[in-house]
């Protein structure tokens, strides 16, 4: 019987380089193919356990680029695709948005269309909760996956239109997929310009902490081995052309996770900087998951495990994000944070 080609896009990143760790440890019996244009985000070290095995393969490649896209797609002909792939972080997409709208929709039409010349098993693209737009402070309040798409940043607008070219396949062309919204993930690995590892390597090396705005914006957080297993679940049962959204049910205010990570630290709530909120930010995100719970599906850590697991991680790993916080990270973050008036 042929073994299974599983191609990953993004999975030098940091929700797609867990879940290719997550799938090459957990199926022996899978080929995974790691797809990755190693971009700043993009890094390979954190695959260095298991970079010889040999059901692990990494092709470099930009998922806009359709002549090499089309190329690996018919000498692999892979049976699954899991597609992660994207530009993801608000803050760069506000500055520069074009890059945003040539990787997340034009590369996701590409690959589309390279799905449907191979008569692909299953296309599962990995979005986000933020192309649902805002929720107020009300807690009954939840996205579902019948919530309209109202995105607020150019980075959820990119991926909206993204969502709408999957749904439009799997409606003109019956390609098989599926469509995961997920709340926002942590854990290990996660590049250090997201709050959780911008918060703690920013307090582990007595720096000052950026919070936007009065810090109050809510975010559900999800643990991203949570995650992994949620896409596997949809990869392996989802019914195709549905939509699954993923939360944690770990609503924490921006400056109540700060203040978790700096007291878990033993550090003072003293470097916490105010600064000018972000442009279009938005108030709330909130996940109702009991569309995947159903399937099968429940989150294993709560906020309180996962961010102690994940503060450790970071604690034993320094050598992985030590070196990302030099060069052009470093010029980056002073231009993001350094020159913002503080909120009074």
């Amino acid at each position: 019987m042929a073994r299974k080609k599983i191609l990953v896009t993004g999975g030098a990143g940091f929700i797609g380089g867990n879940f290719v760790q997550y799938m090459v440890n957990k199926y022996p019996q899978y080929d995974i193919y790691n797809l990755d244009l190693l971009t700043y985000a993009g890094d390979l070290t954190k695959h260095r356990n298991f970079e010889q095995k040999k059901n692990y393969h990494f092709i470099k490649v930009d998922i806009a680029d359709r002549g090499k896209i089309m190329s690996v797609f018919k000498k692999e002909k892979f049976d699954y695709i899991t597609h992660f792939a994207a530009e993801s972080h608000v803050d760069r997409s506000i500055t520069d948005p074009e890059i945003f709208v040539r990787t997340n929709v034009l590369g996701t039409q590409v690959l589309l269309d390279a799905a449907k010349q191979i008569n692909i098993e299953k296309f599962v693209h990995v979005s986000t909760d933020e192309v649902y737009g805002e929720l107020d402070f009300d807690p009954t309040t939840f996205f579902t996956e019948e919530t309209p798409l109202q995105p607020n940043s150019p980075y959820s607008a990119s991926k909206a239109a993204s969502d709408l070219l999957v749904r439009a396949y799997h409606e003109t062309y019956g390609l098989p997929v599926n469509i995961t919204r997920c709340s926002n993930n942590y854990g290990p690995f996660h590049f250090p310009e997201k709050l959780i590892p911008l918060t703690i390597s920013r307090v582990l090396n007595e720096e000052m902490v950026p919070v936007y705005g009065d810090g109050k914006n809510i975010r559900d957080w999800l643990h991203v081995i949570d995650h992994c297993a949620a896409i596997d679940l949809v990869l392996h049962k989802g019914i195709h052309g549905e939509v699954y959204n993923v939360g944690g049910h770990n609503e924490r205010t921006n400056l109540e996770v700060v203040k978790t990570i700096i007291n878990t630290l033993g550090k003072s709530e003293e470097l916490i900087k105010f600064v000018a909120d972000r442009l279009g930010h938005d108030k709330r995100y909130a996940i109702d998951p009991s569309k995947l719970e159903n399937l099968g599906w429940k989150p294993t850590y709560s906020f309180e495990t996962g961010i102690a697991q994940t503060i450790n991680w970071y604690l034993d790993n320094k050598w992985w994000w030590e070196q990302i916080i030099s060069g052009e990270y470093k010029e980056y973050f002073d231009k993001q944070y350094s020159l913002k008036a503080k909120v009074n």
